[in-house]
């Protein structure tokens, strides 16, 4: 949100320093957190109810995930930025790129190595790191072609309003997250109903993309004419956004049934 009102608002130089105060704060949180999943992967599993039959391989799967979780932030961060500069194609071909060399990589390390669900896990933190590495550059190399020096790389000014943003959205995130944990009951039921529920959730989770990407859309569409002081094109987006929300609603609950 701050990186587009800056690109609104043509103020290229704190757009830069803000890019860079995000990607070094995000990347020194996803190390802490990732070093607090590592050394507390089997507790979490074991207080989440893990089926005894299936929790070595889960707290493998998760040391994993969270050693790949510094990749999965400044992914996560990179897409955001190219959005706020409204090159939102960027990380679609990249996510596309990793999504196919992850299942080459998923084949080469299960069906020939043998590494089961931690070759699962490699495979994805390999695709997600070489992602991360080239939308980084290409993302470096948008930012040399604007006019203006980012005057350091990192603000602390620049980290307060995010703040201010984002916090709000963390305890939004968090309390879903939280009762997504109530999975633990459904643990409980054995390996062949958190299987069941598994695959339910991912059939959910590609419900809901079409949503949660006309959210990012708008946020970025809101704060780019709000720094370019165009405030009546806000309140057009905002109810063409909830036209295109209803719409998919319909039709994905009309396909579903």
């Amino acid at each position: 949100v701050i990186v587009s009102q800056y690109f609104g608002r043509g103020s290229y130089g704190k757009l830069k320093k803000a890019v860079y105060t995000a990607l070094i704060s995000f990347l020194l949180i996803s190390g802490l957190l990732g070093g607090f999943g590592l050394l507390f992967s089997r507790k979490i599993m074991i207080v989440l109810n893990t089926p005894a039959e299936v929790l070595d391989m889960s707290v493998t799967y998760l040391k994993i995930y969270f050693l790949g979780l510094p990749f999965l932030f400044m992914y996560n961060v990179l897409s955001s930025m190219f959005n706020a500069l409204g090159k939102s194609r960027i990380p679609l071909y990249f996510l596309i790129f990793s999504s196919v060399f992850n299942i080459v990589l998923d084949w080469i390390f299960v069906a020939n190595f043998h590494l089961d669900v931690a070759g699962v896990a490699w495979a994805t933190l390999i695709a997600q790191g070489v992602s991360v590495v080239g939308s980084f550059t290409i993302l470096l190399k948008e930012l040399q072609t604007m006019e203006g020096n980012a005057d350091g790389i990192f603000a602390k000014e620049e980290l307060l309003p995010m703040t201010k943003i984002a916090l709000p959205s963390i305890l939004q995130q968090s309390t879903v997250s939280i009762g997504m944990m109530l999975q633990s009951v459904v643990n409980s039921f054995g390996a062949e109903a958190l299987a069941g529920f598994s695959a339910g959730m991912r059939i959910e989770s590609i419900c809901i993309v079409p949503m949660v990407a006309i959210g990012n859309a708008i946020s970025s569409y809101t704060a780019q004419n709000i720094g370019a002081g165009q405030q009546k094109r806000v309140v057009k987006g905002y109810v063409q956004a909830n036209k295109l929300v209803i719409f998919f609603a319909v039709l994905i609950c009309v396909v579903l049934e």
